[in-house]
């Protein structure tokens, strides 16, 4: 049960049917692509074409080409043509995603949004921003903060993820914890249907009940029911000040037992990030930049923040650090004295996931979500894992809202690891569900989860949410393959 079932014999019934979709992007709809791209806009070379086969999942499937539209009425064209010739269209963000999301995984038109990334507005007295789905997420709260507004959520690849792909997955990020995650930010949609139909939902005002949300719908649809060509955000005054603590712990038990302790004190941190012995060892080239050091015992980190108007931030910051001095030994707390200081702590929590390949070429990175009191029980049964099936397995995330980041570190080249790997993966997501949680927090299902989708959801949710997608992609033209498996 993972990702290349592609390949098992038992699916080969699966690649005849690739064969066939193969088969009907011939060179008559090539050309009639290209009437309505226009040769630059649409790429057909084997090299141009490998750029856009393979995401951040470390899996590739080869589109039959792959267009970059300036404008919804290209993407309309596109989705005409596709409707009309039955062959898949997969939208591609940045090809950030981890689960496979932007895959063509039966081939097909990948329609990359790159070209569209214009900020169309930004309105400070109503506080919504509308912009292209191909916006960076960075860029966006670049532009924002000049204006003394923010956009909160803020993925780990903030500087080179898009607007459009993170509604797609609805991702989160650090500052969930207090802020929430994309789906709370983006209040109407402009999309393309499957038949080409553009549609526009949701508003421009804080509240709007005319029948159904379909913007929330769409949000974390992974591109399986509509392609978005403009988003509506929701924005917020940007916080006057902001103070940042690292907490190490001589006890990995002490460090997550404490995560629940910190939010039933009544402190409202805008990031609480947690980090384990071996995600800090592999970021260990920017945390000896510290000084002074960190203490050679630290088995844990977390990362606390508070934000907010400038007396609020004093007092939460003074509040907080007698709270942890409260606490028993094994746990030292520092406070940034600078923003470099800030900064450096922050790009050691960011490059952990990149980091990590240092220890194996290969990782099957999961993004599970617990109810925080049971983050200890996770963490401790990914030690168990680790130990019993030989393996490197380290954790780190979004302890604030119980988002932990589980990397199982395989070589696949080695069978044997990397077939434990996958056992773990399975071991993993059984007991995330049975301590009350979910399989995704942020990633989305794609096609790495999507064999474990019955595990979580019931006999009539699938068939319900199976029935939207006849509805509104009757074809199954719309990144087919994601989220519900076979």
């Amino acid at each position: 049960m993972y990702a290349e079932f592609f390949f098992c014999p038992e699916k080969r019934w699966l690649l005849d049917r690739i064969s066939i979709i193969v088969a009907n992007m011939e060179k008559k709809i090539i050309k009639k692509l290209q009437e309505a791209m226009g040769q630059v806009n649409l790429l057909t070379s084997l090299e141009e074409r490998s750029c856009y086969s393979y995401d951040a999942s470390g899996q590739n499937f080869m589109p039959e080409a792959v267009a970059l539209p300036e404008t919804r009425e290209q993407v309309a064209a596109l989705l005409r043509l596709a409707n009309e010739h039955r062959f898949p269209v997969i939208p591609r963000g940045a090809g950030s995603g981890t689960t496979g999301g932007a895959l063509p995984v039966q081939g097909g038109l990948v329609i990359g949004f790159s070209r569209m990334k214009r900020i169309v507005e930004i309105d400070p007295e109503n506080m919504i921003a509308v912009v292209e789905p191909g916006v960076i997420t960075g860029e966006l709260q670049a532009a924002l903060k000049k204006q003394g507004l923010m956009y909160p959520p803020d993925p780990a690849s903030l500087r080179f993820c898009s607007i459009g792909g993170n509604a797609g997955e609805c991702a989160g990020g650090p500052s969930a914890v207090k802020y929430g995650v994309t789906r709370d930010y983006i209040i109407g949609l402009e999309v393309v249907l499957a038949s080409g139909e553009i549609m526009r939902t949701g508003v421009r005002t804080e509240k709007g009940v005319v029948g159904y949300d379909l913007t929330r719908l769409f949000i974390g649809s992974e591109g399986t029911l509509a392609l978005f060509t403009q988003l509506i955000l929701r924005l917020l005054p940007l916080a006057q000040a902001k103070t940042t603590f690292l907490l190490s712990f001589s006890s990995l038990a002490q460090a997550t037992g404490l995560v629940a302790k910190i939010l039933t004190a009544g402190f409202m941190p805008c990031t609480l990030e947690y980090m384990d012995q071996t995600a800090v060892q592999v970021v260990g080239d920017q945390l000896d930049r510290l000084t002074p050091p960190l203490p050679e015992e630290s088995k844990a980190l977390l990362l606390v923040e508070f934000d907010g108007n400038e007396g609020e931030v004093a007092r939460q910051g003074k509040l907080f650090a007698e709270f942890v001095h409260q606490q028993e030994e094994g746990c030292a707390l520092r406070q940034a004295k600078t923003e470099e200081e800030t900064q450096e702590l922050w790009l050691a929590r960011r490059s952990i996931a990149p980091a990590c390949l240092s220890l194996r070429p290969h990782k099957i990175a999961e993004d599970v979500v617990v109810p925080r009191s049971r983050i200890p029980d996770l963490v401790q049964l990914t030690e168990q894992l680790a130990q019993e099936l030989d393996l490197i397995i380290l954790t780190f995330g979004h302890a604030g809202d119980g988002n932990i980041h589980v990397n199982i570190m395989v070589d696949k080249q080695n069978q044997e690891e990397y077939t434990n790997g996958l056992q773990a993966k399975e071991w993993l997501f059984e007991r995330v569900l049975a301590l009350g949680g979910t399989l995704s927090g942020e990633h989305g299902v794609g096609i790495t989860k999507s064999l474990f989708l019955a595990q979580e959801l019931d006999s009539t949710a699938l068939a319900v949410m199976q029935n939207i997608k006849a509805l509104f992609d009757p074809y199954n033209i719309l990144n087919p393959g994601k989220i519900f498996p076979g």
